[in-house]
């Protein structure tokens, strides 16, 4: 198990809350003093290396492989195919719940999509089995591969969305919506396929101890991950350790345990060695994830206020031929904007692809692109300034369900970011802006939104004889400061200062810290944490008021409180006496608490339950050569309570440079005759890099939310996709009048002629 405590204790001048303080990340002088142990920094004891063999065909049967030159080359130690694969307990296309997906393990021959693992080369050295997959050889019986998603014949209604959402939702008439409109907008917006590339790969080092499993590898849910495992292996749930305390990314494609991850752990079963298995970056365009293509089509309908009438949102998608998760990118517009009729609809092509799966905010991050532009050309066709346009259809309830909101200050985020962002001076006509140098310049605004989710998680909490505390819960870090935050709840649900506080994560044997995703991991775990504390507080307070000997006895448990290490009275601050005093009396060591952390279901049932945000581009573009550079960003995020500003200020900055990328960079190039991804590398696949982020500023807009938890967290990690890219692509039209509906945007849409006319 991980721990972490400060490096120097604060001097303490003075005794505050933790929550809401700035502070610093608790592991951050481990990241970068190189201290910090990721997976594939592990190397056990007489350990060997794997390397994956993948297929190079995306349908039809591996026909041969030579595996004795494979196994010929010094080295290598043995050849893990179909035929020798070890057995199974369970059927690795056997799924039990939504964040579980099929896996290749060697079950067959057959091939289902380009880059799945068809083999395992094992060797004393990387190299030597990076030599020896090369010597396989396969050949194949290639079949015809399906990869068009514009497939018409091959579409379908999937029965769910998602991790679980109706494929279809309906309210009012859209039909008639239409006819009453004055203004109309139809248009198909489309995004293409774009692959996890955290820094760290789902690199896994396995080591069997007879029935016993120890894992070290990158997991954004441990709990789930052990009891997967346990599952293919047949064995106990406890005899299965998972180690994660540092994740290089996660984006979501760590969220459910991958192909490649048990291959190692089978490879390490069949050597009975230590084995370490890390997929090279090109491995990872695959058996890993990604985010489905889709194509949106929106029909919106406008009166001659410019109130909606008609809301209507198509999405098509595509998943693999063998799994089923599809892209629940329609749903994005059942929150937003007031209207007379909505309706959302999916349909979806399976493709021979790896499966599709969750990948920073799922949905929402490809659906809001496609609304919030059409959002815009529906305040054109209205003459209306786009913010104007938001602000005429802003929705009091949720639309679609009719809920009161559980807290919304979207408002605030639309006037708090359009005065810093100066959005008062911007010129209603498109292209009629310029810079000094004689660029054109172009703002746009695009709302941003996403669901406030909690999983389930423990914690427990530890009350020291010392008069520390320790905390403990299987959480994860994947960069978003998770460390730091929980911390800060731990400290203050101790009433202890951080420096008085341990807090220890990153392994399956600890309480299960739920999932680290869907934005929900702070609010999960953090309110895990604080009953943990609070739990072990009136533990405490129980054992001084019974106590003869303690200045509290013989009051109520409601009239002591806990304060910085102190039990005193509420009316009477002069009865008191310290954690360390209750416990020595008592001849205890130790006093633990224990908390959970879950969703209330009554409070889902009646209330609708997102963080808002509103984000505000610049773009300026060479009208000759069609570069175009984002030059400002400004966004604003109200999302409930603010653990860590410093922590979430970051999330923001992460959110709105990914939505960049979604703009402006980010697509996987499919060669359609091969279903080979063809820039499955980091030098082709364009993701934003410092050169490409000018001046971004996020505003935290102060919200307190009494309803969606004990602590009023909602989520920072994916809300900010959702906005930036429509602001983005709003920006570029307005800097160019060219409407550009496929994404991303490149050169060639600027220098092209526009496909209609706005």
């Amino acid at each position: 198990m991980s721990e972490f405590v400060p490096i120097t204790a604060p001097a303490r001048q003075r005794q505050q809350a933790s929550i809401g303080q700035p502070v610093k990340r608790r592991d951050g002088v481990a990241k970068v003093t190189g201290a910090a142990t990721y997976a594939a920094d592990n190397h056990p004891k007489d350990m060997l290396h794997a390397v994956m063999a993948v297929a190079t065909i995306a349908n039809g049967r591996v026909r041969a492989l030579d595996v004795a030159a494979a196994k010929a080359h010094p080295g290598v130690v043995e050849v893990m195919t179909p035929e020798n694969r070890p057995a199974l307990a369970k059927n690795p296309d056997d799924r039990d719940n939504p964040f579980m997906f099929r896996l290749d393990l060697l079950q067959s021959d057959r091939v289902r999509y380009a880059n799945q693992p068809i083999a395992v080369v094992i060797a004393e050295t990387f190299e030597a089995a990076t030599e020896g997959a090369a010597l396989l050889a396969p050949r194949y019986d290639v079949e015809p591969a399906q990869l068009d998603m514009h497939a018409d014949s091959e579409a379908f209604v999937p029965e769910a969305v998602g991790p679980g959402a109706p494929a279809e939702s309906h309210v009012g008439d859209i039909d008639a919506g239409l006819a009453q409109g004055s203004h109309r907008v139809d248009s198909t917006y489309e995004t293409p396929a774009q692959y996890h590339n955290p820094m760290e790969p789902h690199a896994v080092v396995a080591a069997w101890e007879g029935d016993k499993l120890i894992v070290d590898t990158p997991s954004q849910a441990m709990t789930i991950a052990r009891g997967r495992l346990a599952g293919l292996f047949g064995i106990d749930a406890d005899d299965v350790l998972i180690r994660s305390p540092y994740l290089g990314g996660g984006f979501g494609c760590k969220g459910a345990l991958m192909s490649p991850q048990v291959l190692g752990i089978l490879a390490a079963k069949m050597v009975g060695r230590p084995v370490k298995l890390v997929p090279t970056r090109p491995q990872m365009y695959g058996p890993l994830g990604h985010r489905a293509p889709t194509s949106q089509t929106l029909r919106l309908g406008m009166d001659d206020a410019g109130k909606l009438t008609a809301l209507s949102h198509h999405a098509r998608t595509t998943s693999s031929m063998f799994d089923e998760f599809f892209e629940p990118s329609a749903n994005i517009s059942h929150t937003l904007y007031a209207s007379l009729a909505i309706s959302t609809t999916h349909d979806a092509v399976r493709v021979h692809t790896g499966t599709p799966m969750f990948m920073r905010g799922p949905g929402e991050a490809s659906g809001s692109v496609a609304l919030e532009s059409a959002i815009d050309e529906a305040a054109h066709a209205c003459g209306m300034d786009p913010l104007a346009f938001r602000l005429a259809n802003y929705a009091d309830v949720e639309p679609i369900s009719g809920k009161p909101f559980s807290s919304k200050r979207l408002y605030d985020c639309y006037a708090q970011g359009a005065e810093r962002f100066g959005w008062a001076k911007r010129v209603l006509a498109p292209r009629s802006m310029r810079d000094e140098n004689g660029l054109l310049v172009g703002w746009g605004l695009g709302t941003a939104t996403f669901p406030v989710i909690m999983f389930e998680a423990e914690a427990r909490a530890i009350i020291r004889a010392d008069g520390t505390g320790v905390m403990e819960t299987g959480a994860q870090d994947m960069g978003q400061g998770a460390w730091t935050a929980l911390a800060q709840i731990a400290a203050d649900s101790l009433k202890l200062e951080l420096d008085q506080t341990v807090f220890r994560a990153g392994t399956s044997d600890l309480p299960d810290g739920g999932v680290a995703g869907g934005s929900g991991h702070t609010a999960t775990v953090g309110n895990a944490i604080d009953a943990a504390g609070r739990n072990a507080i009136a533990r405490l307070i129980d054992m001084a008021v019974a106590d003869t000997d303690s200045p509290l006895h013989g009051l109520a448990a409601d009239q002591v409180e806990a304060r910085w290490g102190r039990l005193q009275a509420v009316d009477d601050g002069a009865r008191s006496e310290g954690y360390a005093d209750i416990l020595r009396r008592a001849g205890l060591r130790e006093l633990e608490g224990h908390g959970r952390g879950r969703a209330d279901a009554d409070v889902g049932e009646r209330y609708a339950m997102h963080a808002h945000g509103a984000v505000f581009a610049e773009v300026k573009v060479d009208p000759d050569l069609g570069q175009m550079r984002v030059t400002r960003m400004v966004g604003a995020f109200a999302a409930g309570r603010v653990i860590n500003p410093r922590m979430v200020e970051s999330q923001f900055f992460g959110g709105m440079i990914w939505g960049l990328g979604f703009a402006l960079h980010e697509k996987a190039e499919t060669d359609p005759r091969t279903g080979r991804i063809m820039n499955a590398n980091l030098g082709e696949y364009h993701v934003p890099t410092n050169a490409d982020v000018a001046n971004i500023e996020a505003l935290i807009v102060n919200e307190d939310d009494p309803h969606v938890n004990v602590l009023g967290i909602k989520g920072v990690g994916e809300i900010a996709v959702t906005g930036t890219a429509g602001a983005i692509a709003n920006a570029v039209w307005h800097a160019t009048s060219k409407r550009v509906r496929r994404f991303p945007i490149g050169v060639a849409d600027m220098i092209a002629e526009p496909a209609t006319a706005d």
